[in-house]
């Protein structure tokens, strides 16, 4: 059967299933299976579906996922987040905006900590909100910014995006860790610019003081002093242990996610909150978000393959040739694939299922593959804010009870300001990711 036809259906099939609402991994596994009978035969299958998806999820830089998402939920269940953003509110007393901005700076820290962008904005949705709301935010506002919070996880290490195409192209997890250190922090800013843009909008718009707190705000939590400062020092050693014993060379990724939830366990420990509850829930959330991942992992290897044999990959080479001589062209338009891309597809099969159609387009262009992760990263991290699968958007709307329709009107001002400032800066000066990594090796 004709190649074009055949990836025409593929295409087509893949859009019904996900309007069906299946799962990603298995419209990537079916629509993988499909494209090959119909490429090659059937005589295909024993081969593809024999040792190849063991193979593929028994990799050692794949333990890195568990042990980091392990962290991710021994700190966010021994209340450390709530302790910190406690800090955050005593910090900023009085002072709106600075409350807004040290939210934000805040969501970063944790989904560095955490790793886990949905983790991180229930967290924030939970103990942010009512604060903003009290210090004069609208509800949307303050929705936004708990979800841009969490959403920084994506670009921000440890995030399992960076982990997930180092495996997919074999560069080095701790370079693209690295790498990803200043982007991540130029997206944190321009969060927060476009958030007191709309913070001065909306006071302008209806002017608030202090004292206009809303009704139905819990009390001040009261938290002993001993607590504040094991938040403090807990914090910062666990973030000091992972980028520095990353950036230092002292130990690996794998090995730093194993010394991050060694942390967070000993930080549950001393904070009293270790029971069988604690460890049942932390342990839980763990193996479903890495079944998650390594099923998603297998369905993309088999829609790679399908990729790779249908040529795919080349025709579109083909297609670009004539604005193949400009690198900056391509780029603009690979991001705005995988921007829309993102708005509708989970961040990980996304990055799995896109890695064999466009490294070989980024090879001809003889574009930096460690560039590429982190710009990729980005763009994801500005999808999990985008509508329709905005997925903190819809964490923190389930924690609050605000409209998640309400919280995407503002969301999508951060992520498209965001998108144009950021990756027009990686686009023209790709220094910004390379620079770090050099340093180190």
């Amino acid at each position: 059967m004709d190649s074009y036809l055949v990836v025409g259906i593929i295409l087509v099939l893949m859009i019904v299933f996900l309007l069906m609402g299946m799962y990603i991994h298995a419209v990537l596994f079916a629509c993988g299976i499909f494209g090959l009978i119909m490429l090659e035969g059937f005589s295909i299958l024993p081969g593809l579906l024999g040792n190849e998806p063991f193979n593929r999820v028994a990799s050692y830089t794949l333990t890195t996922i568990p042990l980091f998402v392990l962290m991710a939920q021994f700190i966010l269940h021994s209340g450390l987040v709530q302790d910190v953003f406690y800090i955050v509110h005593k910090v900023s007393k009085g002072k709106s905006s600075l409350l807004g901005i040290l939210t934000l700076i805040i969501g970063g820290m944790l989904g560095a900590v955490s790793g886990s962008g949905t983790a991180t904005a229930a967290s924030l949705g939970q103990v942010a909100i009512p604060e903003l709301r009290k210090h004069g935010y609208s509800a949307p506002l303050a929705g936004a910014i708990a979800a841009s919070g969490g959403s920084l996880s994506g670009i921000i290490p440890p995030s399992i995006i960076l982990i997930l195409y180092g495996v997919a192209t074999e560069t080095p997890v701790g370079d693209l860790f690295i790498g990803a250190f200043i982007p991540g922090i130029l997206v944190m800013v321009m969060f927060i610019i476009a958030m007191l843009f709309y913070f001065n909008l909306e006071r302008k718009k209806m002017p608030v003081t202090e004292s206009s707190a809303v009704a139905d705000v819990e009390e001040e939590m009261k938290i002993p002093l001993f607590r504040v400062i094991t938040a403090l020092v807990i914090g910062l050693l666990i973030v000091v242990l992972i980028f520095g014993g990353i950036y230092s060379g002292l130990f690996t990724p794998t090995e730093a996610g194993a010394v991050g939830a060694t942390a967070g366990l000993l930080t549950a420990l001393v904070l009293g909150k270790v029971n069988f509850s604690f460890f049942k829930n932390s342990l839980t959330e763990t193996i479903k978000l890495t079944a998650m991942v390594l099923l998603i992992m297998i369905g993309a290897q088999i829609f790679g393959r399908f990729v790779s044999l249908s040529l795919l990959p080349r025709k579109l080479i083909n297609l670009l040739e004539p604005i193949m001589d400009n690198p900056a062209l391509v780029l603009i338009l690979i991001s705005i694939i995988l921007f829309v891309m993102f708005m509708f597809i989970e961040g990980a099969a996304v990055i799995l299922m896109t890695i064999p159609v466009f490294l070989p387009i980024i090879t001809a262009l003889q574009v930096d593959v460690l560039w590429f992760g982190v710009f990729i990263s980005v763009i994801c991290t500005i999808g999990l804010i985008t509508p329709p699968v905005g997925i903190s958007v819809y964490a923190v709307s389930g924690v609050s009870g605000i409209s998640s329709g309400a919280i995407f009107k503002i969301a999508m001002g951060f992520a498209i300001f965001a998108m144009i400032v950021v990756c027009g800066l990686l686009i023209l000066f790709p220094e910004l990711v390379s620079w770090l990594p050099s340093l180190s090796n």
